[in-house]
C-alpha cells in the first residue's frame, strides 16, 4: 500500500517558515496548515509517512493561557524532551509501538542522544491516578513529599519505598516486557 505525497510537500524553506509564522498568529489562514516532518510518504509504517509535527490549537492551554496558538504534537515533542531531561529508557504501552521508529527519527535527525524505548502491555490500576498533571497537583499543593513519595505510583515512589527492586521487577518480568 504506497502512500501519496501531500500537495505541499516539496514547498520551499521560505513558504514552509512563512507557514509557520502564520500558524503562530492563530490566524485563519494559519489555521489552515500543518507542519509536517519530511520524513517519508511511502514508509510501509504510516507512522513514518511524513507525520505532523506542530499544529494551531485556539483552545487556552491550562497553564499558558492564549499566549500561544501553535503546538507541537506529542510524538515530535516527547523524543526532544526525553533525551534532554537526561531520561534512560522511555516506558511506553504497546500502542505506540508503530510509532517507535518516529520517536528514533527524530533524535537521530536533531542530532540527540538516544533514549532506549521499552514496551509493555497496560496495567489496569484501580483507583489509583497515573496522570502526571494530576499527580503535580499533590506535589505543587505540599499534600506528598514530592515525586518520591511512597504513596505515589511513580517508579520514585516506589523505590523510595523498596518495592522497586522486589515487587515491580517481579511484576515486569511475570508480565515479560514486549
Amino acid at each position: 500500500m504506497n502512500g501519496v505525497p501531500s500537495a505541499r510537500r516539496e514547498s520551499s524553506v521560505e513558504e514552509s517558515l512563512s507557514r509557520f509564522a502564520e500558524m503562530a498568529t492563530g490566524s485563519t489562514e494559519g489555521k489552515r496548515w500543518c507542519i509536517r516532518a519530511k520524513i517519508s510518504f511511502s514508509d510501509p509504517n504510516k507512522a513514518m509517512r511524513d507525520p505532523v509535527i506542530y499544529r494551531c490549537n485556539d483552545l487556552p492551554h491550562h497553564r499558558t493561557g492564549t499566549k500561544y496558538k501553535i503546538y507541537p504534537t506529542y510524538d515530535f515533542c516527547c523524543p526532544i524532551v526525553d533525551s534532554i531531561e537526561g531520561v534512560t529508557h522511555a516506558l511506553r504501552t504497546n500502542e505506540y509501538r508503530d510509532r517507535n521508529p518516529q520517536y528514533n527519527w527524530m533524535l537521530d535527525a536533531l542530532e540527540l542522544r538516544r533514549v532506549e524505548v521499552w514496551d509493555f502491555g497496560r496495567l489496569a490500576f484501580v483507583y489509583t491516578l497515573l496522570s502526571k498533571r494530576k499527580l503535580k497537583w499533590f506535589v505543587e499543593e505540599n499534600h506528598v513529599k514530592g515525586w518520591d513519595d511512597p504513596r505515589f505510583p511513580t517508579v520514585r515512589g516506589t523505590f523510595y519505598f523498596h518495592l522497586y527492586r522486589s515487587i515491580s521487577r517481579r511484576l515486569i518480568e511475570r508480565r515479560r516486557s514486549t
